[in-house]
């Protein structure tokens, strides 16, 4: 495992080659340092107490770990011990190789090739501060010998404070149903609708937003702070997340997730395969996500 820390200006990045993972990322202000992704508790934290991770090969769940694509059937094992489905893909289980580095970029990769799932692939992510933000990039490649449907995304994990807000703009919600799993496309909910600035719910929260138009911006009053997400077009979906007691003991309302996606959840089973991008042995997908703060 290498943990590497990135500076430029006032920002400054802490990313570990164990499940390609951030581990924080923070802005000084006056000489005080204000957290933009919630920071991991240890240098050794794992994806669910990190900052963010990747999802890739795609993101999410695929239901009965099962789909067809091109008359062939493919079928997935567990890769946690809590959850019945195959989860997120490898990459945020995965031990990755740092390929290159600077004060103020991080490149890194893995390959994948068997277990687990019939996905073969190589991805890689790079990281880059500069004077305005983080950008940072997912790519993989299919390295397997048929072709394949491919998503991307990214799992950060925001500070919530009493005031924090969430704006982002979708088109349809996607209900829950049992298993974490998607039920149907439908209306956005009153208290899930931010298209304009808007608390999060005092609820469980765990759901896909269509049609997103590629921008969030999260809101802390109490930080004097704004950040701005912005996605490349190729991002249109996204997923909320506010856990509750229930599912995690310790939660104190702290956090929340904003996950920029390629592609809906269980697309292998939507008939447009939900934006999920076939990609033939040898072609790749790429994108990026910039994240910009400003002081208020």
């Amino acid at each position: 495992m290498t943990v590497l820390d990135l500076k430029s200006g006032s920002l400054s990045l802490r990313v570990s080659s164990k499940g390609g993972l951030v581990l924080g990322f923070w802005k000084e202000t006056q000489g005080e340092s204000v957290p933009l992704l919630r920071a991991a508790p240890s240098l050794d934290a794992d994806a669910l107490a990190s900052s963010c991770y990747p999802l890739v090969p795609f993101g999410n769940r695929v239901r009965d770990n099962r789909f067809v694509f091109e008359g062939a059937e493919y079928r997935f094992e567990p890769n946690t011990e809590w959850d019945s489905h195959y989860l997120h893909g490898e990459g945020w289980q995965a031990d990755w190789t740092i390929d290159r580095q600077t004060v103020s970029t991080v490149e890194m990769s893995f390959v994948h090739s068997s277990g687990g799932t019939p996905y073969v692939y190589r991805a890689s992510q790079r990281f880059a501060l500069d004077a305005s933000g983080l950008t940072m990039t997912l790519t993989v490649e299919n390295r397997g010998d048929k072709a394949m449907p491919f998503g991307l995304g990214w799992h950060p994990y925001f500070p919530m404070t009493p005031q924090t807000t969430l704006q982002a703009r979708s088109q349809k919600f996607w209900t829950e149903v049992e298993g974490w799993l998607p039920g149907e496309r439908t209306d956005i909910p009153g208290d899930l609708d931010f298209s304009v600035p808007a608390e999060l719910p005092h609820r469980w929260v765990n759901n896909g937003f269509e049609g997103w138009n590629g921008k969030a911006t999260i809101t802390w009053p109490e930080r004097r702070t704004v950040l701005t997400l912005e996605a490349d077009p190729i991002f249109k979906h996204a997923f909320v997340f506010v856990s509750d007691t229930g599912f995690d003991p310790s939660f104190k309302r702290d956090y929340f997730c904003f996950e920029p996606m390629t592609h809906l959840a269980n697309g292998h089973h939507l008939a447009d395969l939900g934006d999920l991008k076939v990609l033939a042995p040898h072609e790749s997908l790429s994108g990026s996500v910039r994240l910009l703060p400003e002081a208020i």
